[in-house]
C-alpha cells in the first residue's frame, strides 16, 4: 500500500492483539514500533482456541502450519462431584482420519506456542521498546505525539492499544475504566501446575451453587481454575498474590472433590493470573488517530473462550480497513467499528449465557442438568 510507506504507527502491548496488529501493519508498509510494560513479551497463560477468522489470518499470515503443529487434542471432558464419582462426560470427537488444513475449524494451543510463532514472526520486522508505557498522548492536524515513560516524545501517524482488559491507551485516550467495564458478577484464578493432576488430554469439572473448579490436562501440566459468583467487586491489587490466594481459600476451604489438594497447589505454583469475569462494551474502539483492537476494546471475558481468536480477528481487520481504504484512518476505522462489531456483540451475548448457565450454575438442579446434558461448545 503505497500511502503507508515511511508513515510510522505505534503498538502498545506486546500481546497476541499487539503482535498479529504489528504483523499486518508491517505487511502494509507502515514502520512499526511496539512498546511493553514487560521486559519482553509475556508467555504464560492457560490453553487457547484460535477459530474462525483468525484461523483464516493465521494462514494468511503463513503460521497455520506451526499452530497445526502444536494442536492440542482434548479427548473427554469430564464433570465431577463432592466424592470425585463422574456424574457426566462428554466425548470429544475422535478424528478417524488425519484432518486437511481445509477441515480444521480451530485449534487449541498454548498461549505461550502461539506467543512464540507471533514474535518471530515478527521480531526482524519491527521495533520493540520494552520496560516502556505509553504516559501521554496528544493529537495534532497530522500525527499523534506519545509520551513515554523512559526516552523522548515521539510522533506516530497512528497508535494502537493492543494493551489488555486494563488497557493503559484507553484509559489515557477513551476515558476510565469504569465507563466501559461491566461486571460479570464473578471472579476467576489460573494457575497453571507443572504436572499432570488427571489423565492427559482430558479437562474436569465440578460445581456447588455459585463456585466452580475446572481442571486442564496437557503437555505434562494442568490449567487449574477456580471462579466465583460474587454479586459485589472485590477490592484487590493484581500484583499481591498472597490476597488473591486467600480470597480464593476463603470462597473454596472445606469445599469437596479434591478442593483441599488443588488449595494446596495454588501455594506452590502460585496464581498466575487472578481477575473478575468483565466485558469492555465501547461505542466506538477508535477516536482520531487512535484504535484499540482486542481485550482493550471489546473483551468478551473467558466465559467466551475465544480471546485470542477475537484479538487476531481484530487485527486483521483493522489493517483490511486500512488496505482497502488506501490508508485513509477515518474510513478505515469507520469500517473496523461497523464491519466487526456484529460478532463482537453475539460473541459477548454468548459469554454471559454460558458462565450462568454452564460454567457457574447457580442451583444444585441447574449443576445436575449441566452434567448430564453437557455444555453446548
Amino acid at each position: 500500500m503505497e500511502s503507508a510507506n515511511q508513515k510510522k504507527v505505534l503498538v502498545s502491548g506486546a500481546s497476541i492483539a499487539g503482535l498479529s496488529t504489528a504483523y499486518w501493519l508491517n505487511k502494509l508498509g507502515y514502520h512499526v514500533t511496539v512498546v511493553e510494560l514487560a521486559n519482553q513479551p509475556r508467555m504464560g497463560g492457560a490453553a487457547i482456541n484460535v477459530q474462525g477468522e483468525a484461523l483464516a489470518s493465521a494462514k494468511r499470515m503463513g503460521i497455520f502450519k506451526q499452530l497445526k503443529a502444536h494442536r492440542l487434542q482434548l479427548e473427554r471432558l469430564e464433570f465431577k462431584n463432592a466424592d470425585d464419582v463422574t456424574e457426566g462426560s462428554m466425548a470429544m470427537q475422535p478424528e478417524e482420519a488425519p484432518l486437511t488444513d481445509e477441515d480444521i475449524e480451530d485449534i487449541e494451543i498454548e498461549r505461550a506456542e502461539l506467543m512464540t510463532i507471533l514474535v518471530n514472526a515478527v521480531k526482524n520486522e519491527v521495533e520493540f521498546l520494552y520496560n516502556n508505557r505509553v504516559t501521554a498522548l496528544s493529537e495534532t492536524a497530522d500525527a499523534v505525539q506519545v509520551a513515554f515513560k523512559n526516552g523522548p516524545s515521539r510522533a506516530f501517524d497512528l497508535v494502537f492499544g493492543c494493551d489488555g482488559l486494563h488497557s493503559g491507551v484507553r484509559q489515557l485516550w477513551f476515558g476510565h475504566e469504569a465507563e466501559y467495564a461491566h461486571f460479570m458478577e464473578h471472579y476467576y484464578s489460573l494457575t497453571i501446575a507443572n504436572h499432570l493432576l488427571i489423565a492427559p488430554n482430558t479437562a474436569q469439572l465440578y460445581s456447588v451453587p455459585g463456585k466452580g473448579i475446572m481442571l486442564n490436562a496437557y503437555n505434562g501440566k494442568t490449567d487449574v481454575i477456580f471462579w466465583f459468583f460474587s454479586k459485589k467487586e472485590i477490592p484487590h491489587d493484581y500484583r499481591d498474590a498472597g490476597r488473591q490466594r486467600q480470597l480464593i481459600g476463603e470462597q473454596f476451604g472445606g469445599q469437596g472433590w479434591r478442593t483441599a489438594e488443588l488449595l494446596e497447589e495454588i501455594k506452590q505454583a502460585d496464581i498466575s493470573y487472578f481477575d473478575k469475569f468483565c466485558q469492555i462494551k465501547m461505542p466506538s474502539w477508535t477516536k482520531g488517530r487512535v484504535a484499540l483492537v482486542g481485550d482493550a476494546g471489546y473483551c468478551a471475558s473467558p466465559a467466551a473462550g475465544i480471546g485470542a481468536s477475537l484479538a487476531m480477528m481484530g487485527a486483521a481487520a483493522v489493517a483490511e480497513a486500512l488496505e482497502i481504504h488506501d490508508g485513509n484512518f477515518d474510513a478505515a476505522f469507520q469500517a473496523y467499528n461497523q464491519n466487526l462489531r456484529p460478532f463482537i456483540e453475539e460473541t459477548q451475548a454468548t459469554a454471559l449465557t454460558m458462565l450462568s448457565d454452564y460454567f457457574i450454575p447457580k442451583t444444585a438442579a441447574a449443576i445436575r442438568t449441566r452434567n448430564t446434558q453437557g455444555i453446548p461448545f
